[in-house]
């Protein structure tokens, strides 16, 4: 008892040569975690949320060009413009400053005979509406293919009719696509009633294992034929753009490094059947639910789309339940923008489809879509000039102005290069909330080349 009693002083003892287990527990150093952390702050990029800024003008003129379409020869009496306007969420007497605004969508003109002011869209907003309808129209086919996947990538192997008609704007489906892309194709697809919620399911007739390949692949499948064998490690591994000022420390480092390399199931893959009680099928399980809002993102016609429309595929693609905190670890893939809506509306924007402001690889219908974009960033002072040269030519005879049109003016003003005091007029007004990183390649909201923009 004595000699036990000896040691076990003796290894209690500070100033000892002898190892002392207990003060190895109290005093050694905890190791960094290599994991990366479940919950994150969000790192603002400017690029994105000036972006967001203006697709919110743009949300209301699309509200205001519905209303209007949606009256008689469309035109809306501007007496009864307050009225309807409440309908859409306006304030009393916003609505009238707010079509003063944009001068290159509504047109505010008197009648020839009632001398009563009306409301109608212009010329060139008619134009770019026909635009975006032949562009919708065109892409029909492309629209049954991405409406495929996407059914595809549902656990139960279909989707709620209702889910697809709330996100039809952001994959590009026309507002008939329950007969247009749904019904004309019972190759592809077939509608069902449910009995225990009285829905109707969108449900694939067969599965084309052709489409089963995830955008990312078709990278991936590049730089193998760029690199060969350097490309091994790329193997199960995502695009990771951080946003500019993100804090990127050693161990956050090693952990994005082991996360790329952690295998996962494709979104496209039935995973019913494998045990998920394993740490590393959670592992998989993670990825493979980064993989599925990257596929779904792809699918979309501008890379974009809100977090609370992504919410209602959860259930069917097996997401997590905090989607916002769950994309806040993984801000180098996607970018949530709060702007736009007084921070109700979240906005995730896939960053490797973005450069400077503008999709890497645009299509039709997204051109079509930036018309608006283009036409309400432009300077009212354009339009002023605009209606004093075509009034101007009104008092010429015939033979003196050639037969020259509003058409003929319309279209000379695209030569006049007037952008530039555009641009100096807007650098003017513009706040902070519009100044861009540029020093990283960060996004702009539109090239200066292309538009001239003033808020």
């Amino acid at each position: 008892m004595n000699t036990l009693f000896t040691i076990s002083s003796h290894l209690l003892k500070p100033n000892s040569k002898t190892l002392n287990p207990i003060h190895l527990l109290l005093h050694r150093p905890f190791s960094k975690s290599t994991s990366i952390p479940k919950k994150m702050d969000r790192v603002r990029d400017h690029g994105y949320d000036n972006y967001m800024e203006v697709d919110k003008k743009i949300r209301k003129v699309l509200k205001f060009q519905t209303l209007i379409l949606s009256q008689p020869h469309h035109i809306i009496q501007a007496s009864r413009l307050d009225l309807l306007a409440r309908r859409l969420g306006f304030k009393p007497h916003e609505a009238a400053a707010f079509v003063l605004k944009f001068p290159h969508v509504f047109e505010i003109y008197e009648h020839p005979i009632q001398r009563i002011l009306y409301i109608r869209l212009t010329r060139k907003a008619h134009l770019q509406i026909d635009q975006e309808h032949r562009a919708l129209q065109a892409q029909i086919p492309d629209a049954v293919t991405r409406l495929r996947k996407l059914v595809m990538m549902s656990n139960t192997g279909r989707l709620r009719l209702e889910h697809v008609r709330i996100a039809r704007y952001e994959f590009g489906l026309p507002d008939d696509f329950e007969y247009s892309v749904i019904v004309k194709h019972p190759e592809y697809f077939k509608l069902i009633n449910a009995q225990e919620t009285r829905s109707k399911y969108i449900e694939l007739v067969d599965k084309d294992d052709s489409l089963a390949v995830c955008a990312i692949e078709r990278l991936r499948e590049i730089e193998y034929r760029e690199k060969g064998v350097d490309a091994e490690d790329i193997r199960f591994s995502f695009i990771v753009n951080f946003p500019p000022g993100f804090k990127i420390g050693k161990y956050y480092r090693i952990a994005v490094w082991k996360w790329q390399r952690v295998p996962y199931w494709s979104p496209y893959e039935d995973v019913s059947g494998y045990d998920m009680r394993s740490i590393e099928a959670q592992k998989r399980m993670e990825k493979r639910a980064v993989a599925v809002i990257h596929e779904l993102l792809n699918l979309t016609v501008e890379k974009k789309i809100t977090l609370e429309r992504i919410a209602h595929f959860r259930m069917a693609m097996d997401l997590p339940k905090k989607l916002k905190e769950f994309l806040l670890q993984h801000q180098g893939i996607f970018y949530i923008s709060t702007r736009g809506n007084h921070g109700k509306l979240h906005t995730v924007f896939l960053r490797e489809a973005y450069r400077k402001g503008e999709l890497v690889e645009p299509n039709d219908l997204y051109l079509a879509r930036r018309k608006l974009a283009e036409l309400v960033l432009m300077s009212p002072r354009k339009a002023k000039m605009d209606s004093e040269l075509v009034s101007y030519h009104r008092d010429w005879g015939d033979e003196e102005r050639g037969f020259v049109g509003r058409d003929y003016v319309e279209n000379a003003f695209d030569d006049f290069g007037g952008c530039d005091d555009d641009r100096q007029e807007r650098d003017s007004h513009m706040g902070d909330d519009y100044e861009s990183d540029t020093d990283d390649g960060s996004d702009k909201i539109l090239d200066d080349k292309d538009v001239c923009v003033k808020d």
